[in-house]
């Protein structure tokens, strides 16, 4: 019996469930093992403490006033269209005298529709960026607590001896993550730089930033036997590594 409680917890059947990715065949096997075992239901409990706190932690507000900017434009919009239809109307009506204003409505309409097509293209593209913050924060939910996931501490070499981050790897949900903790101070004509070589190609992963953010993770490619690098380079970064400047080899 331990054994089969021991494989379920070990599986990502919880994980789904707590944020609804699960079939209803996976929730009724997920309810009864809840129902039936108290490690299980501990286990659950847990997992929607840590989820609540983390997406609590990493909560992304929306940029301050964006909400009032669009409904302020939609409402705008929405009464330029009214007075649009007034003005057309009365065009119609005086149509041979008055050829020049139709014209000037038909542009004043034309450009209605390309603020229209502007502002839902942001809020499409708000809708997007929420989307893949919630994923990326998934996924960090899982790596962080799926007992699978690998710990690794990286230190740098000589050229960056105060260097520390620690990787996690989690071999069955193929994710990867690095947190930088500490960086050493380099001139301001240089920086820290990131990259991942995955299938004999190299990843540019970008600037590492002041490690002000220590809880922060970066996602790192995916791959059987990939090695990520930390070197130093030029402000602004190099589009290539440079492989005397490397202070940090991660194998994952």
């Amino acid at each position: 019996m331990k054994d089969k409680i021991k494989i379920f917890l070990d599986s990502d059947l919880l994980e789904k469930y707590l944020i609804g990715l699960t079939t209803d065949q996976e929730n009724l096997q997920v309810e009864r093992y809840i129902a039936l075992y108290p490690e299980v239901r501990d286990a659950y409990n847990e997992l929607q403490d840590n989820l609540e706190a983390y997406a609590k932690m990493y909560a992304i507000p929306a940029p301050e006033g964006l909400k009032e900017q669009i409904l302020n434009r939609l409402k705008t919009d929405k009464v330029s269209s009214r007075r649009f239809l007034r003005y057309a109307v009365a065009a119609s009506v005086a149509m041979l005298l008055f050829a020049g204003a139709s014209y000037f409505f038909w542009s004043e309409n034309q450009m209605l529709q390309q603020e229209n097509a502007i502002v839902n293209s942001k809020i499409e593209s708000l809708e997007a960026d929420m989307r893949e913050g919630l994923e990326d924060v998934r996924n960090q939910f899982i790596v962080l607590n799926n007992p699978q996931t690998k710990k690794l501490n990286i230190k740098g070499n000589t050229k960056a001896k105060e260097l520390k981050a620690v990787a996690y790897v989690n071999p069955v949900k193929k994710l990867s993550y690095i947190n930088v903790s500490k960086l050493p101070n380099l001139p301001e004509n240089q920086c820290f730089q990131m990259w991942a070589e995955v299938d004999g190609k190299m990843i540019n992963l970008g600037i590492i930033q002041e490690a002000t953010e220590k809880d922060k993770l970066l996602a790192l490619p995916y791959a059987d036997k990939a090695m990520g690098y930390i070197t130093i380079e030029p402000e602004g970064g190099n589009e290539k590594p440079t492989v005397s400047n490397i202070v940090a080899n991660i194998t994952y």
